[in-house]
């Protein structure tokens, strides 16, 4: 192939689209478009995290402020964990708006993640959202099908594909000529929208995220390069084996509609139905159910809690809780506080196991279909995807278990069993060497490790887009 050949094929290609209106249009509404879902993007990004970030920091200080007092009340006193939003958020909001932003951290109970945008907006939040990201995975794959649909068709309407060939310009060269000149356009759309978002990286991502800010987005730059490329070679395919350029127009409309709308839509709904999830009464009262089992340990006449009593006294070679060397009552309620951690944990794992499975109807269909492996791709380095989510549940609880075993210590060490002298509360100092809640966006590493799939599905699709294109090279009709 000549490569003059092939750029001066893909010039003309530009020329034709600046000499139609509909490129001027598009370019406009992009560019309004841009501004806004850039400016609120940003605003919300900023806003939540100055407002989540602050609120955490009033947390700890009540936290901190509590006077002195007897340690497991500061463990059903607790604390928040707020869930800190990712910088490239303001590039794919994902399901940033529909999932929990705190939550409240006690012991002996693991709460649900709450205040979510979308249950404090209006039902208008649930249309969906303007985003940079949306422009990329909706509005540009439009555009892209509309400025290609005529690229081979209406050529081979007209007769012209008929003289390049009688001029000598090879099958191969007017393939990946038209291919270039079309993908080169998406870049357009492509090059503004990632200049105003590493505009925002650079400027919001702090020393300790710079890094991990940078790599996340150079990968989504390359799986958006990869995604137009292919949404290209389709654009390209689909013209070349219609029979007129109207044709070709109403097939791309037809796969716009299937890769957006039809098949995540219809895919959601169908891995709901084959694995069905717990309502939230279900989950609880299956939870009490267990929790009940186990024994409670508050109650001292409990069987479970009262044998684990004759046990430690037997151990101690002691007779009454009195008299042994550490608070009894730090010790059931550490004992109590595992085991109910380790039942919450449970159904906690079932319940992300069906989940799991559910997402992986929608995920497998990358394979079939780009637009999930980009959608999946896009909110996962985004940080906005429902793994990360979980993520911070994770961590959150962590931070949970630890601050009420921490507190459960601090009984058993520091307040005398009953009947024994010694003081009924311990140093607020205690409160304040007690480390904040601080949350780590989860790792690259991890990121890729959740989006394998995505990767291979995306990369598969670019390979079979190339092969693709050389095949019609050698099999394109001229009339």
């Amino acid at each position: 192939m000549r490569k003059n050949v092939i750029v001066l094929l893909a010039r003309q290609l530009w020329q034709d689209a600046f000499r139609s209106k509909v490129m001027l249009v598009a370019s406009v509404l992009m560019l309004l478009l841009l501004l806004f879902s850039s400016y609120s993007g940003w605003e919300n990004y900023h806003d939540q995290n100055f407002s989540r970030d602050e609120i955490q920091h009033e947390v700890q200080e009540s936290w901190e402020n509590n006077p002195d007092k007897h340690p497991h009340r500061m463990a059903h006193y607790g604390s928040f964990a707020f869930r800190l939003k990712h910088v490239l958020s303001v590039f794919d909001l994902g399901m940033e708006n529909f999932v929990g932003n705190a939550v409240f951290l006690e012991a002996h109970k693991q709460n649900t993640v709450n205040f979510s945008e979308a249950s404090m907006s209006t039902g208008l939040l649930r249309f969906g959202e303007v985003s940079l990201a949306m422009l990329l995975k909706v509005i540009v794959p439009l555009l892209i099908f509309y400025l290609g649909f005529a690229t081979i068709a209406r050529e081979r309407e007209n007769g012209t594909l008929k003289l390049l060939i009688g001029q000598g310009i090879t099958r191969k060269e007017i393939v990946f000529g038209k291919w270039l000149g079309l993908w080169s356009l998406s870049l357009l759309f492509l090059g503004a929208i990632f200049l105003v978002l590493l505009f925002f990286v650079l400027v919001e991502s702090h020393d300790t995220m710079h890094a991990d800010s940078i790599f996340r987005y150079l990968v989504l730059l390359c799986a958006y390069l990869m995604f137009f490329g292919i949404l290209s070679a389709i654009t390209i395919l689909v013209s070349a084996f219609s029979a007129s350029a109207k044709g070709a127009l109403v097939k791309l409309l037809g796969i716009w509609l299937l890769f957006v709308v039809i098949v995540p839509k219809s895919l959601q709904a169908v891995g709901f139905y084959l694995y069905p999830t717990p309502s939230k009464i279900e989950m609880e009262t299956a939870v009490e159910h267990d929790l009940a089992q186990i024994g409670d340990s508050h109650d001292p006449n409990d069987p479970h809690f009262k044998a684990l009593k004759d046990s430690v006294l037997r151990v101690h070679k002691v007779e009454k809780v009195e008299d042994l060397p550490f608070n009894y009552g730090g010790f059931v309620m550490s004992k109590g506080e595992a085991m109910s951690t380790k039942v919450y944990l449970k159904h906690q794992e079932n319940l992300y196991k069906v989940y799991g499975k559910q997402n992986n109807v929608e995920r497998m269909s990358a394979f079939v279909n780009p637009y999930t492996a980009i959608k999946n791709l896009s909110m996962a380095f985004s940080g906005t995807d429902f793994q990360s989510f979980l993520h911070f549940k994770d961590k959150a609880e962590t931070y949970r278990f630890k601050l009420a075993q921490e507190m459960n210590q601090l009984q058993m060490d520091l307040i005398p069993n009953k009947g024994k002298a010694g003081p009924n509360t311990i140093s607020s100092d205690y409160w304040k060497e007690f480390p904040p809640f601080e949350y780590h966006f989860l790792s690259i590493a991890d990121v890729f490790k959740n989006e394998v799939i995505s990767l291979l599905a995306l990369m598969l699709w670019g390979v079979l887009s190339v092969f693709a294109l050389l095949s019609l090279s050698t099999n394109l009709k001229a009339i």
